[in-house]
């Protein structure tokens, strides 16, 4: 505080007491008044010297208010050093609410106690869900960075190691126990269910039982496996899966369906895939049990009578100069293989609906313009180019043979022009899109809107992909492969659910993102200084009433959060 001399309009001095403070939001120092004391010319006759009397008044009153303040004391040795990263993360108390809401502990504790390991299992698969949420990495990496968390992981990392071949075991239980808990604490619709495979590569070159080599989607030599997965009307994961990586996607579909069906009790379901799974053996099965099938069916691939009804402008119902549709009903005659090995014809009863989208067809010459630019790169520079990297441009080559066991192209096999008729032919279908149903009775509108939900599980595996980078995977038994992915699941299910409960306004990117940062330093023994929020993180710690906006907190204080995310 100081004395404020101001000379007014008229001449005259007016005296009064100024504090100055820092304007954080106008970022510079600023000054209020306290205490006004009037004219200068009105206390000449009271003091011999009025500003030195005031003076001394507001000298007074600095003495008193640094008095009322609680002295600090900071002891610390200039020459003091410490280990490591001295931050911890906080961050992960949101996802432990998730955890303990699922009763995942109780799963595991219950099995505790049926073998003998000293290691606890419920401990060690925190660590790998949180981890997997929040810093992504191998199994060593997720035990030699333990210390980010508040508690203690008290296990080695063989017993890590040796806990994958227990969760191995309890993939499906804990599959289902999650399902359950899902169903009675958030709501679950499985009326209409989303089911799509990917595959996972690995980072090596020989084959085994489970890892082989197949249709990889990221277009790499790698052996692979196939993870299958079913999503629920509203997005939430239901099960999963995994196959060999040689298996083809429609074969995956009825084996998990009908594991699903008997034990989670999934009923009349819908299923809803894209036209990779539109097989005769799939349609037929779905169609002749409850619930039924919503698939996208290929132009292209398709029949030609199916072309030319898609091709063929009348019965087309026209909105605008964008967008046109149309549908029918149609016996789809089906012959395959059962399991017996019989062979089964059957006719399908089938609605399908065909619609054309300008923005679909601006859309496929786009995606289409990368492969004809390297078709043509290819014809210019054939020994720059194998199997693995002319992905998508071959098609556009009149004639190409590769070598089965160097990829290599063969040139005295391959006649290397680009194929105009093949690009023409293509072109023709830009734009079209066919969904095929055996709910005959429902509307084109349904049809689609249900269809276009699929981009909610095609986006879900681009979560595991990216955000929890479930790939490559760095584990090599069967056992731990299956755990590996065991754990990705339910970080999986953790994350779609914070989602849920904030509505979805956020991404699981920017959730995590935000999450990871969320981390204190150690100031001294029982005291850590907060270093990050954001407006998705501040929101999410009012879900679960954790201030993430307080800088200042004690061990104590930090404990009793992480305690609380465990109280059901």
């Amino acid at each position: 505080m100081y004395l404020k001399k101001s000379t007014r309009k008229n001449g005259r001095v007016y005296l009064s007491i100024a504090d100055g403070y820092h304007d954080p939001k106008k970022g510079y120092s600023r000054t209020v008044n306290i205490n006004k004391i009037g004219y200068l010319d009105t206390f000449l006759d009271q003091y011999d010297d009025p500003i030195a009397h005031f003076e001394e008044v507001v000298a007074q009153m600095n003495l008193e208010k640094k008095a009322s303040k609680p002295q600090q004391s900071y002891d610390y040795d200039p020459d003091e050093t410490f280990d490591g990263d001295n931050s911890k993360n906080l961050g992960y108390a949101a996802l432990s609410y998730i955890y303990h809401e699922l009763e995942i502990d109780t799963f595991f504790n219950s099995r505790q106690r049926s073998i003998a390991a000293e290691y606890n299992l419920n401990s060690i698969m925190r660590l790998l869900v949180f981890s997997r949420l929040l810093y992504p990495g191998s199994k060593k990496n997720n035990f030699e960075n333990r210390s980010k968390f508040f508690e203690r992981f008290d296990f080695t990392l063989d017993d890590l190691y040796r806990s994958l071949t227990r969760f191995s075991k309890f993939r499906e239980a804990l599959q289902l126990w999650i399902h359950e808990h899902v169903t009675s604490g958030y709501g679950r619709d499985t009326t209409i269910t989303y089911y799509d495979v990917t595959n996972y590569y690995f980072e090596i070159d020989k084959q085994d039982k489970t890892r082989r080599k197949g249709v990889c989607k990221e277009h790499r030599p790698n052996p692979i496996v196939q993870m299958g997965l079913f999503m629920d009307n509203s997005g939430l994961p239901v099960a999963y899966q995994l196959f060999p990586g040689n298996n083809n996607d429609c074969t995956t579909l009825i084996p998990i369906l009908q594991r699903i069906r008997r034990e989670f009790g999934v009923g009349k379901a819908v299923v809803v895939s894209d036209k990779g799974l539109n097989t005769a053996k799939n349609a037929y099965y779905l169609a002749n049990s409850r619930g039924g099938y919503v698939f996208s069916q290929s132009v292209r691939g398709g029949t030609k009578e199916l072309k030319e009804y898609v091709l063929k402008t009348s019965g087309y119902e026209q909105f605008g100069d964008d967008y046109k549709k149309k549908s029918r009903q149609f016996t789809r005659k089906v012959e395959f293989e059962d399991e017996s090995g019989n062979i089964v014809k059957a006719d399908i009863a089938e609605k399908q609906v065909i619609f054309y989208s300008r923005d679909y067809d601006r859309r496929a010459k786009a995606d289409r313009a990368a492969a004809v630019t390297k078709a043509k790169s290819l014809i210019v520079n054939p020994d720059k180019f194998n199997k693995y990297n002319s992905y998508g441009a071959a098609k556009y080559i009149k004639h190409i043979e590769f070598d089965e066991e160097t990829g290599e192209i063969i040139k005295a096999k391959s006649v290397i022009a680009f194929d105009e008729e093949k690009l023409a032919e293509d072109e023709k279908y830009d734009g079209y899109y066919v969904i095929v149903t055996s709910k005959c009775k429902a509307t084109d509108e349904w049809v689609i809107d249900t269809y276009k939900e699929l981009w909610r599980i095609e986006e879900t595996f681009k979560v595991t992909k990216s955000d929890l980078e479930a790939r490559p995977v760095y584990v090599s038994r069967d056992d731990h492969i299956e755990s590996h992915f065991l754990t990705c699941f339910v970080a999986l299910v953790i994350i779609r659910l914070l989602q849920k409960k904030l509505g979805g306004r956020y991404s699981s990117e920017k959730i995590l993102s935000g999450l990871s940062k969320t981390c204190c330093t150690n100031t001294d023994a029982n005291r850590y200084v907060a270093n990050y929020n954001d407006e998705a993180v501040i929101e999410i710690g009012k879900l679960f009433g954790i201030d993430f906006r307080k800088k200042n907190r004690t061990l104590a204080e930090i404990k009793n959060i992480i305690a609380k995310t465990k109280i059901k």
